[in-house]
C-alpha cells in the first residue's frame, strides 16, 4: 500500500512540475507498477484495451473531420453573427456557442476555431477581448459537462459504473444539471465574473486579426520585396534551394521564382526558324527546388542582408515590379499571423532550431512581441510565449497548421483559409456525425461501437484522410489515459481505494450524504487545477464508487459529482488547455483565473450538491 502510495505520489509530482511530459509519466507509472510486482503485466496494460480509451481515441478522428470539414467553424460563425454589438447580448451568445459545440466535440478544438472569430468581434464592437476570452474557456468546459462525450471524465466515469455492475449513464443524462450549471455560469459571468475580469489592452498585432492585404501593409512588405536575376557564373546554378544557404546564411526569402521556358520552334522555313517563347513559369519553391540560370527570385528581406547576399551569390538586382507582391498573396500563397501558446514546443527556440521551414513548408516573414517596438532577429531570436509569426505560404499548409494546436493559433481567417481542405464533404460530415449521436442516444449499440464506426466512415467518405485522422487525435491524452486507468486497480488492489472511502464516510457521512457529495466534488475540482481533468477522474472515481457503495447508497450522484467536478477547470491557465489557449490572447495573468474561477467553482459545488439528489436520487 505505502509502494503504491508512493509511486502515485511521484506521479502527481511529475504532472505538476511536468519535469517530465504527462504521457512519460502515465507509462512509466505501467512500468514500475509491473516492475513492483504490484500489477501482472496484464493489468498493467489493460489501460490499452479501455473501452474509454478507444470511444476517445474515436471521437477525436470524428472531431478531427468535423474541422477539416469546416463544419464547426461555418457553425460557430452562424451562430455567433446574431450577437450583434450589444456587450451582453454577445457574452451570452459566446458561452452558449462553445458550450453548445463543446458538448459534442472537443473543448480545445471549439476555442481554437472560435478564437479569432471572437478576436475579430471584440476588435469591432471596440471591447477588450479580456472580457469575453475567459468566458469562452469557461462555456466550453461547462459545455463539456452537459453529454456523454463531452468530455472524457463523463465516460471514464460511466465505464466505472458499467465495470462495476451498475446501469451506465446514458448521452443525455449529463445534460440536466449541465445545462443549470450553464445557466448559472452564464449569469455569473453577467453579473459578476464580468466586473472581475481585467480589461486588458494586449499589443495590437496579438489581439488584430488581419486579412493578407493588411498583414502586407501591416509589416511593410512591399519594401522588403526584391528582384534578383541568377547570373552564369552564380555558385547557385544547379543547386537546390536548401543547399543554396539563401534563407540560412544571408536570411533571404524566396517567395516565388520566374523562370524562362525554352523557346520552341514551331516552323522551318529555308535555313530560317520561326521561334516563338512560351509565357514566364511562375514556380512556388520549396527546399528540393533546383535553382538554375536565368531564374529570376522575388526575395523578401531586409536592404541590408539582400545588398550583400546579391555581391556574395553573384545575382543582379533588378527593380521590382508591382506584380510582385502577387507572390506574396493570391489564390494559391497566402500569409497570416500565428500566436505561440504557453506549451507551444517552439517555445524557447529559435525559429533555425525548430527547422519551421522545413517541418510545416511555411516561411516566417516577422516576429512581433507583446511590449516589443523593435525588430526582431528571424534567426537569432529564442520563441516566447505570446510571440507572433507572420508566415507566407501555400493556403493549404497554413491550413494544416490548424492540426497542431498545441503548437500554434492561427490568427488571421482570409476567406481563402476559412475554406477547409474538404469543404464539400461537410454536409456528410453533418450526417455521420448525426448518425452518431442517435446511435448513442437510442443506446442501439455501445457508445464505443459508434463512435468507432463513426470514425471509420468519416475516412472512408474522404471527410478526412487516414493520416488526417492519425494527427487529430491527442495521442498525449490517450496514452495519459491508457497509463493512469492501471493505478486505479493498483489503489483498488492493494486497499487504497477502501481506505480513502471509508476516511471520506467517517468524517462527512455520519452528517449527510450531501457533504460527501460536496467533499467529493471539492476535492475532485481541487485537484483538476494541478492534474489533468482526465488524471483526476481515473483517481477519484473509484472512490466515489467505494464511498457510496459504504453508505449502502446509489452511486450516480456521487459518480456525477466527480465528472461534473473534473471539468470545473477555472481556478488556473494550466488547470485545461483552453485556458492556456486564451491566456496570451487575453494578456491575463494568474490571479485573474484565480479571482473569477474560485467563486464560479464554489457555486457550481453548492448547486451540484443540491440537484443531483434530486435528478439521482440516493
Amino acid at each position: 500500500m505505502y509502494l503504491t502510495l508512493g509511486i502515485l505520489a511521484i506521479a502527481i509530482l511529475f504532472f505538476i512540475t511536468e519535469w517530465l511530459r504527462v504521457d512519460v509519466v502515465a507509462l512509466g507509472v505501467v512500468v514500475v507498477l509491473m516492475l513492483t510486482g504490484i500489477l501482472t503485466p496484464g493489468e498493467a496494460i489493460s489501460g490499452f484495451s479501455s473501452t474509454s480509451v478507444m470511444t476517445i481515441a474515436a471521437l477525436f478522428v470524428v472531431g478531427g473531420a468535423v474541422m477539416q470539414t469546416g463544419l464547426a467553424g461555418s457553425i460557430g460563425q452562424r451562430i455567433l453573427r446574431i450577437a450583434g454589438g450589444s456587450q451582453t447580448r454577445l457574452l451570452v451568445v459566446i458561452m452558449a456557442t462553445v458550450a453548445l459545440l463543446s458538448g459534442f466535440m472537443s473543448d480545445t478544438g471549439t476555442v481554437a476555431v472560435l478564437l479569432p472569430a471572437i478576436l475579430s468581434l471584440a476588435l469591432n464592437t471596440k471591447i477588450s477581448p479580456s472580457k469575453l476570452l475567459i468566458p469562452l474557456a469557461f462555456g466550453s468546459l461547462l459545455g463539456g459537462a452537459m453529454t456523454l462525450i463531452g468530455t472524457p471524465p463523463n465516460i471514464i466515469v460511466s465505464d466505472t459504473l458499467r465495470a462495476a455492475g451498475w446501469q451506465p449513464f446514458q448521452f443525455f443524462d449529463y445534460t440536466p444539471v449541465g445545462l443549470i450549471l450553464l445557466a448559472i455560469g452564464i449569469g455569473y459571468m453577467l453579473f459578476v465574473g464580468f466586473r472581475l475580469l481585467p480589461e486588458n489592452k494586449p499589443s495590437q498585432e496579438i489581439q488584430r486579426v488581419e486579412t493578407p492585404e493588411e498583414l502586407v501593409e501591416l509589416y511593410k512588405l512591399p519594401d522588403n520585396l526584391f528582384r534578383l536575376r541568377i547570373r552564369r557564373g552564380s555558385p547557385l546554378v544547379g543547386v537546390s534551394l536548401e543547399q543554396s544557404g539563401i534563407r540560412k546564411d544571408y536570411r533571404m526569402h524566396v517567395l516565388e521564382i520566374l523562370r524562362d521556358v525554352d523557346p520552341r520552334q514551331v516552323a522551318k522555313l529555308g535555313e530560317r526558324r520561326l521561334l516563338i517563347e512560351s509565357e514566364t513559369e511562375s514556380i512556388t519553391p520549396d527546399s528540393k527546388t533546383i535553382l538554375k540560370s536565368g531564374d529570376l527570385l522575388i526575395i523578401q528581406g531586409e536592404a541590408n542582408d539582400v545588398s550583400y547576399g546579391a555581391a556574395q551569390l553573384n545575382l543582379g538586382l533588378q527593380p521590382v515590379q508591382p506584380s510582385d507582391q502577387q507572390a506574396l498573396v493570391n489564390t494559391e500563397i497566402g500569409l497570416a499571423e500565428i500566436l505561440l501558446p504557453p506549451r507551444s514546443r517552439l517555445v524557447g527556440k529559435t525559429i533555425v532550431d525548430s527547422r519551421f521551414g522545413t517541418l510545416y513548408r511555411l516561411t516566417v516573414l516577422g516576429i512581433s512581441r507583446p511590449d516589443t517596438e523593435e525588430t526582431l532577429d528571424l534567426k537569432t531570436t529564442h520563441l516566447r510565449f505570446g510571440d507572433t509569426l507572420l508566415v507566407q505560404g501555400a493556403w493549404e499548409d497554413i491550413l494544416s497548421l490548424r492540426n497542431h494546436r498545441r503548437d500554434f493559433v492561427v490568427m488571421g481567417q482570409p476567406e481563402e483559409m476559412i475554406l477547409a481542405p474538404a469543404r464539400k464533404k461537410a454536409p456528410v460530415a453533418l450526417l455521420i456525425l448525426a448518425g452518431m449521436l442517435l446511435l448513442m442516444i437510442t443506446d442501439l449499440v455501445p457508445v464505443a461501437t459508434a463512435s468507432m464506426l463513426a470514425g471509420l466512415v468519416m475516412i472512408l467518405t474522404g471527410c478526412l484522410t487516414i493520416d488526417d485522422a492519425y494527427e487529430s487525435v491527442d495521442w498525449k491524452s490517450i496514452v495519459l489515459i491508457a497509463g493512469m486507468l492501471p493505478m486505479a486497480i493498483a489503489l483498488e488492489k492493494v486497499g487504497l481505494v477502501e481506505l480513502a472511502a471509508s476516511a471520506l464516510t467517517a468524517s462527512f457521512g455520519m452528517m449527510s450524504p450531501l457533504f460527501v457529495l460536496a467533499g467529493l466534488f471539492l476535492i475532485t475540482s481541487l485537484f483538476t487545477q494541478v492534474l489533468s481533468n482526465t488524471a483526476t477522474t481515473v483517481l477519484i472515481a473509484p472512490i466515489a464508487l467505494a464511498a457510496a457503495q459504504n453508505l449502502d447508497l446509489q452511486p450516480h450522484a456521487f459518480m456525477m459529482a466527480v465528472a461534473i467536478a473534473a471539468s470545473m477547470a477555472f481556478a488556473s491557465p494550466v488547470a485545461s488547455p483552453v485556458n492556456t489557449l486564451v491566456m496570451g490572447a487575453g494578456n491575463y495573468r494568474f490571479s485573474d483565473y484565480i479571482k473569477v474561477g474560485i467563486p464560479l467553482i464554489f457555486v457550481a459545488m453548492i448547486v451540484t450538491t443540491l440537484v443531483l439528489p434530486i435528478l439521482w436520487p440516493f
